[in-house]
């Protein structure tokens, strides 16, 4: 049996007379008749017996009347779902996220998508830039967020926005008096470094630069993110380079200062996907990080 033969059946057990169904179907009777009679035969059984009010049903055919509608609202329901599963409007998005980059556009980001896609699932992953890269080749994860992406050739790498760095100071460290502060500044400073991880990232970068600006570095501590990072500069073991989105913790105790370097202007917050991935969802969410760019500009 086929859905249209399914449907055929319905109509004339629901109206008991076969004209009745075929004005109903909107097609002629002969076609109507003979469907029936096919179905007939394929399951063996009789359906229908005709007398003079119309058609009744046979025990086998109230089964069958037992059990069609739910098959034919199934099939309905398949299809509707397969039709929004294809327009990337029910499903799941799983993000891969990190300490910092959760502090202010990421959120953002998702309010976004969900108040415009409000069906689909999000789940979120808090993971180090390997365990992305990791995620997302296993297919855990369908987009991340991370600073100083390497380049690979199965993922595509996008910017979401730059941001400026920022020193954060305790309270009354003799810097918080500078409008800015330089790298030469921090020459001998206890130092906060993270992430500590042992691909290249924030921390190799500052590294790199005290290096290439002749400034001496002196790490006072190596930590696994930001907010480990800013609570110790509360407690005054030491100053960091940080981002601008750090400023949203807002630790009692810490004084943040814009960086000026030559080597450390900006940092870039980008967005991580398997270039082969082009599920709708996908899409959706890389056209609300395209507009908010697009927006940032303007």
């Amino acid at each position: 049996m086929d859905l249209k033969q399914m449907r055929y059946f319905l109509a004339v057990a629901q109206e008991r007379n076969f004209g009745r169904a075929a004005q109903r179907l909107h097609i002629a009777q002969p076609p109507l008749t003979r469907h029936i009679h096919a179905m007939e035969a394929q399951l063996g059984v009789t359906l229908f017996v005709r007398s003079a009010r119309g058609a009744e049903l046979t025990e086998a055919g109230r089964t069958l009347l037992a059990e069609v509608p739910n098959i034919l609202a199934l099939a309905q329901r398949a299809t509707e779902q397969t039709q929004l599963a294809g327009q990337g409007l029910i499903g799941r998005l799983d993000v891969g996220i990190f300490s910092s980059g959760i502090l202010q556009v990421i959120p953002q980001l998702l309010a976004t998508f969900h108040t415009e896609r409000p069906r689909i699932k999000i789940g979120l992953h808090n993971l180090t830039k390997a365990q992305q890269l990791d995620a997302l080749r296993e297919r855990r994860i369908t987009i991340g967020f991370n600073r100083l992406v390497p380049h690979d050739d199965d993922i595509a790498v996008e910017k979401v926005l730059e941001e400026p760095y920022l020193v954060a100071l305790y309270d009354g460290h003799p810097l918080c008096k500078k409008e800015r502060i330089r790298l030469r500044d921090l020459d001998g400073e206890p130092m906060i470094l993270y992430p500590n991880a042992p691909v290249h990232g924030l921390a190799q970068e500052i590294a790199a630069a005290f290096k290439r600006e002749h400034v001496t570095l002196r790490v006072e501590q190596e930590v696994e993110d930001v907010v480990t990072c800013i609570a110790l500069v509360a407690s005054r073991f030491g100053v960091c380079i940080t981002t601008a989105s750090a400023a949203n913790l807002r630790l009692p105790g810490v004084t943040y200062r814009p960086l000026q370097s030559r080597r450390m202007r900006h940092i870039e917050l980008s967005c991580l996907y398997r270039r082969d991935d082009d599920t709708p969802i996908l899409h959706a969410f890389l056209d609300v990080i395209r507009r908010r760019r697009h927006a940032g500009k303007h």
